[in-house]
This record gives structure tokens, C-alpha cells and sequence, in this order.
């Protein structure tokens, strides 16, 4: 049985920098149509894909003008869009994380405002979360609408090992250091963690500083207060983290292992592992690798509570949802308008709850007995709702020149060849928005 955890609902931290290499790799536009009477989608190639080839074959069926998705698998996706967005292989529609991720693109006036579009079809904005939809309004002009599902993190577990253990899902940070020393003792390695693709190691400090010091001072620090980083709070933070990593939480190989080549899910669904901190993409990729563990052993819990903290038990941080975003140069508007218009539509929402993601469509609440695991979804549902503040990712909310440096230092830090003081430094050193 997959467990449902024991807890207060506590903060769930998340962020994924996920990846691109080219060439590209094109479907769905099985049209014979001329190449100017196509649109380009571009999304990250991954275990969702089969939703986005679902609506693009649907929307082949009546346009005139076809669709073509293009994913790109890899790891470093919004760099790597750098050096085809003003190229020939540019798209018309791509895949973002809002915020921070487009904003460059805004200043260059790359990008469509969307707000045309909504104006004569206000369901593009009215039929998304509030909280979600805002995340692509720069500048007050909407650069974006909803498509894939919210993305809050969740320590996912492999049931079968902790119940071999004797372990609980954590919690409280005791537990999770209880839990530790019980499961090496096993022989297992505690916490399964994709160091090597970095942007899974930014999961445990944005968790612990939204624990420790509550969304205030990440918040300060990206609105250009540098002193916030050598704060009480920011180094209690880092004390946390030193002694999960000091306590052989993540086993020593950690920086060799990828979450983008399903490593670290691997651990996990074969027992090697018990825990993964990771964002809700996780069942969906546990669902198409490992479809018995997805069903049998798959657990999941939010973050556990740490005391003394002033974040909010309730708050979580992550992707509040991934974005299409258009660009001002593709020759059909109007297609791409019809297009973004399936992403509101009860095919897309079913389609996402099928593979484990969670829509952020007003009418949601309708479908969850639809999805992949009902328990899952309103799993998730109860936590977004309820959340007091929902922190978009580090990587996603600070502007992408700053993404290898803050990197680097997170890693730095976490194998122990950066001490607080240089991390400090590191961090204050970014740009901001």
C-alpha cells in the first residue's frame, strides 16, 4: 500500500533546472503541411511528453495550421534555450518555469504579451489559480499560461524499506536523523539524491531556510538585501544541513549520481534508497520506469518540522507550474491562441492527473477521483491550497546568470570544500532581478 504520512502539513521545497540538447527531436506533425504553415513547440522531453503529443494530435485534428512538438531531454534546459531562441531553430510556443526564467526574454522583447489573447478569451487567465497564473506576469503583462501541473516537493519514500527499518516518514527533523542512523544501520543509503545534476541539492536549503527563517528572507535576498545571507537564521540553516550531510544521510558517491538520467529514482524504487527529496514529477517518472513500485511501495510525505522555526508549517516552495510562452516572431497568433486554449480543457486536465501531475485549472477539484492515484492528487491539492505562501524555486525566482555560481556553491558547500563563511560570500555575490 502506498503510505500516506503521518503529519502536520509542513513546507515542501522543490526546484528543478531541467535540461536541453540538440538537436532536437520533433513529433507529431504527421500533416504534410509546408513548414510556414506549422507552429514549433518546445518542451523538456521527459516522462509528460506523452500528454503534450496527446493535445498536439488534438489539435492537429481541426487546424489548418499543425503543430509540432520538439522536446529536448537533458540537463540545463534554460541555458541551453539561450542559444536557440534568437536562432533559426526557435520555436513558436516553449516550455518555462515563469518568473525569474523568462524575464530576460521579456527585457529583450522577445516574447508575445499574451494579454491580446486573454482579452478575447478570458478564459486563458480566469480558468488558472490566481497564485499560479500570476507567476508569468512581468512587468504587468501576462508572458504565459499554465501547462503541465503544480510542482511543490514532497520527500517521497520507498514503504517496503522503511517498514523493514522499523521507520516512520519523518515528522520532525529528529525523526529524519532517527531515521538516518536506523536505515545505515540496515545498510541502506538514507536519502537517495541526484547531486551531480545540482539543482536536486538547492531542494534541501530551500526547505531548511523557509523552516529556519520563513519565506521573508529569501524574499529580501532577491530583492537585493546581501545581509540577509550572513543572518543568525541563514546559519542555522547551513548547521542543519552540515549535520545531515556529516550524518551519512546521503552516502558518499551522492555527487556522481543524476536524477535526469533516473539514477536517483532508480535507488529508490530498487530499495537501495529509502528517501528522495524531489517535486511531485517524481511519480510520474516512478509511474513510467517503475510502474509496480509507483503502485505498491511509492510513498510520500511533506517535509518535516523543524523547532524553533519561523516558517510557516503550512508553506511550500517549489514550481507553483511550468508555462508556454510565446514568441513575438511566429508568423501564426492565432493558431498558437487556439493551441494555448487546450490547456484549460478537461482533456488536458484528466491527462495530467492520468500521469501523476496536478493541474492548477480552476475546475481541478472536479477530476482528482480521475487520476493516477486519487490519494496522490488530493495529496497534493490539500497541501497548494492550504499553503499560506507558495516560494518559487531559487534557481527559477534568481535571473539564469546567476544559476552556475549559486550551483557550484550549493554543491561546494554540501561536500564540505566551502565553509559557512565562503557560502555566505557566494550568495551574496549573485545578481538579482
Amino acid at each position: 500500500m502506498r503510505q500516506r504520512a503521518r503529519f502536520s502539513r509542513t513546507v515542501v521545497v522543490g526546484a528543478a533546472a531541467l535540461a536541453l540538447v540538440l538537436p532536437l527531436s520533433g513529433c507529431g506533425a504527421d500533416s504534410g503541411a509546408a513548414d510556414g504553415d506549422t507552429i514549433h513547440v518546445l518542451v523538456y522531453g521527459d516522462a509528460a511528453n506523452k500528454v503534450e503529443k496527446e493535445l498536439v494530435a488534438t489539435f492537429n485534428k481541426t487546424s489548418k495550421v499543425k503543430a509540432v512538438l520538439d522536446t529536448i531531454p537533458g540537463a540545463d534546459y534554460q541555458a541551453k534555450l539561450q542559444t536557440i531562441i534568437n536562432s533559426k531553430q526557435a520555436p513558436d510556443v516553449f516550455f518555462n518555469w515563469g518568473g525569474g526564467s523568462i524575464k530576460p526574454f521579456v527585457d529583450a522583447d522577445l516574447l508575445l504579451p499574451l494579454d491580446p489573447f486573454i482579452d478575447e478569451d478570458p478564459a486563458l487567465k480566469e480558468k488558472f489559480l490566481p497564485s499560479v497564473f500570476n507567476s508569468a506576469v512581468v512587468d504587468g503583462a501576462s508572458y504565459g499560461v499554465p501547462m503541465r501541473g503544480t510542482q511543490p516537493v514532497l520527500l517521497f519514500h520507498n514503504g517496503k524499506v522503511l517498514k523493514k527499518a522499523g521507520v516512520e516518514p519523518p515528522e520532525t527533523w529528529d525523526d529524519l536523523l532517527a531515521a538516518v542512523k536506523a536505515l545505515k544501520s540496515e545498510g541502506v543509503t538514507p536519502i537517495a539524491l541526484g547531486g551531480g545534476d545540482r539543482w536536486p541539492t538547492l531542494m534541501w536549503f530551500e526547505y531548511l531556510y523557509d523552516r529556519i527563517a520563513g519565506p521573508e528572507l529569501f524574499e529580501k535576498a532577491l530583492a537585493g538585501d546581501r545581509e540577509v545571507w550572513a543572518s543568525p537564521d541563514s546559519r542555522k540553516a547551513l548547521g542543519k544541513i552540515r549535520e545531515l550531510v556529516d550524518a551519512g544521510a546521503f552516502g558518499t558517491n551522492y555527487d556522481s549520481v543524476k536524477f535526469t538520467d533516473q539514477g536517483s529514482a532508480t535507488l529508490l524504487a530498487t530499495g537501495k534508497a529509502a528517501f528522495e527529496l524531489m517535486g511531485s514529477w517524481e511519480y510520474s517518472t516512478q509511474q513510467e520506469a517503475h510502474p509496480e513500485f509507483a503502485e505498491s511501495d511509492l510513498g510520500y510525505s511533506a517535509f518535516p518540522a523543524v523547532e524553533g522555526g519561523k516558517g510557516d508549517q503550512g508553506n511550500i516552495v517549489g514550481n507553483t507550474n511550468n508555462f508556454y510562452s510565446v514568441l513575438k516572431r511566429t508568423k501564426h497568433p492565432e493558431a498558437v491562441a487556439e493551441f494555448l486554449k487546450l490547456m484549460y480543457s478537461d482533456q488536458f486536465v484528466k491527462a495530467q492527473l492520468a500521469i501523476g501531475n496536478l493541474p492548477t485549472t480552476t475546475n481541478t477539484e472536479e477530476f482528482l477521483d480521475t487520476a493516477a492515484s486519487p490519494e496522490f492528487a488530493e495529496f497534493q491539492y490539500d497541501l497548494v491550497k492550504e499553503a499560506p505562501a507558495f516560494q518559487l524555486s531559487w534557481d527559477q525566482a534568481y535571473p539564469q546568470s546567476a544559476a552556475t555560481s549559486m550551483y557550484q556553491a550549493l554543491q561546494q558547500f554540501f561536500n564540505g570544500s566551502l565553509d559557512e563563511d565562503a557560502f555566505i560570500a557566494a550568495m551574496q555575490a549573485l545578481p538579482t532581478p
